[in-house]
């Protein structure tokens, strides 16, 4: 399969630029304006009366709070656009590698689909599931698990003996030791990456159809 980047990458929230824009200009005319009366009003203010010092301090400093917090806005904006560009770079430089990732789902491909268990103790018997994309369950096995990582490997034949379609699969295992007691099972898969999404928040690489994000990459080697 060819690699690719997916095409729904965005460049930008022109929407979110404008409003930003508009609200510096906003404030920056009130301010303006704000000081243009205070000016005229201490220029005319009663010497019997004055203005009260403390309104008119506590106006500017509420102006240059929210100008403040626009500026912080402007630089916190910068900030996710550096780094999601710095995402986008390190997620590109994945494209053609093996990956392994936390998940219990795997590509069915030429006739095989591998995942990779990990069994904190030995247990003596695992019923292990494989499912299809609308969960469904396809294939049964049932054997024992060893301590530790081991990898277990599906030959694309369902419970009838017809060879399943290529696609994305998933793997279950309830697991008991010998004294009957449940153990839990985590499952992780490998597969060469071919494509990324960068439509969504972080990168997402695609390795066949299986969906794996960034964040979830536990290892990285040469396919």
């Amino acid at each position: 399969m060819a690699a690719g980047i997916a095409t729904t990458q965005q460049t930008g929230v022109p929407g979110a630029t404008n409003r930003a824009a508009a609200d510096r200009q906003n404030i920056a005319d009130n301010f303006d304006q704000f000081l243009t009366l205070l000016t005229t009003q201490l220029q005319n203010q009663s010497p019997l009366d004055p203005l009260d010092t403390n309104q008119f301090t506590q106006q500017l400093v509420q102006f240059a709070s929210v100008e403040q917090q626009i500026k912080t806005n402007d630089m916190l904006g910068s900030l996710l656009a550096s780094t999601r560009a710095a995402n986008v770079s390190t997620a590109s430089s994945f494209i053609g590698r093996r990956i392994e990732a936390s998940g219990a789902q795997a590509q069915l491909a030429n006739g095989e689909a591998q995942w990779t268990l990990t069994a904190p103790r030995a247990a003596s018997r695992a019923a292990i599931q494989i499912r299809d994309e609308t969960g469904a369950v396809v294939a049964t096995k049932v054997q024992a698990l060893q301590a530790g990582e081991q990898s277990v490997t599906w030959d694309g034949r369902t419970a009838t003996g017809a060879p399943a379609p290529p696609g994305t699969y998933s793997i279950s295992v309830e697991a008991r030791d010998a004294a009957g007691q449940p153990i839990g099972v985590s499952a992780r898969f490998s597969g060469v990456v071919d494509g990324l999404d960068l439509s969504g928040d972080e990168p997402v690489l695609i390795s066949g159809g299986v969906r794996t994000p960034l964040s979830a990459v536990t290892g990285v080697s040469d396919a």
